[in-house]
């Protein structure tokens, strides 16, 4: 697999992506709470009532009353800001970070918060189609930002993106080269395991929503498979100083 590390591609249209940085922020504090702030016993209350389980939300199954926190279709969003381990949650939220901005600049900070919540509902919905007799809950924000990888795709195909390839090798390369290949590897992967305790039905729900939604929900004038490449600023070459004589420091020319 691969990391995304940094993007050139400038917002065009907001000055701040203050909804995906608000998501990454309710994320972070709803994992300090409830992985690190809860005893065990409490964070398994947690993950039950407000993950998505697919029984209790198509009936096959009830929650014991004290532990019905929230009306049970809720959790077809409350899931997505619980995760299981740092690792998780830094890997969902890594992705929101580099991607999340341009897709927010390309849709308005309302209808990228509209659009979230629906890629989230997606990759449930996903998920329970496989299994709607299913008693263990899901929880985690790939659903959502699945379609938020998809959504990018869609726009910025030819933005070349610094990623770390098999975790140590960094490449700028073209965004659909390596989403691409991801989204590639989630319908492998959900056929060759289909019983892998990843949801790649979320992934994959998420993913196709995204798709849809942005076709939608952009702003009026915003291309779909945008035709301009931008390199990460690594690599750039700063052509608005005129050439000249060179310039030398204060300590002269040997």
């Amino acid at each position: 697999m691969f990391v995304p590390l940094h993007d050139a591609n400038r917002l065009k249209h907001i000055d701040l992506q203050y909804v995906t940085l608000a998501i990454i922020v309710a994320n972070v504090t709803v994992y300090l709470l409830v992985n690190l702030g809860l005893p065990e016993n409490a964070l398994i209350a947690t993950v039950v009532s407000l993950g998505y389980t697919p029984a209790v939300v198509n009936d096959f199954a009830e929650l014991p009353p004290e532990l019905v926190w929230i009306p049970e279709e809720l959790s077809l969003i409350s899931y997505s800001f619980l995760h299981g381990d740092f690792w998780h949650l830094g890997s969902n939220m890594l992705f929101l970070w580099v991607f999340g901005d341009n897709v927010e600049d390309a849709m308005g900070h309302v209808r990228f918060a509209l659009f979230y919540a629906l890629c989230a509902v997606a990759g449930a919905l996903a998920h329970g189609l496989i299994d709607p007799a299913s008693q263990a809950p899901l929880i985690g924000a790939s659903g959502a930002v699945s379609g938020v990888i998809g959504a990018y795709l869609l726009l910025h195909p030819r933005v070349r993106v610094w990623i770390l390839a098999l975790g140590r090798i960094p490449l700028p390369l073209p965004a659909w080269i390596p989403l691409g290949f991801w989204i590639v590897l989630q319908f492998y992967m959900i056929a060759a395991m289909p019983e892998d305790q990843v949801s790649w039905a979320a992934h994959i729900g998420g993913l196709l929503a995204g798709l849809a939604l942005i076709v939608v929900l952009r702003r009026r004038g915003v291309p779909l498979l945008d035709r301009q490449v931008q390199t990460p600023r690594a690599v750039e070459v700063d052509t608005r100083a005129p050439p000249g004589p060179p310039r030398h420091g204060p300590w002269g020319r040997g």
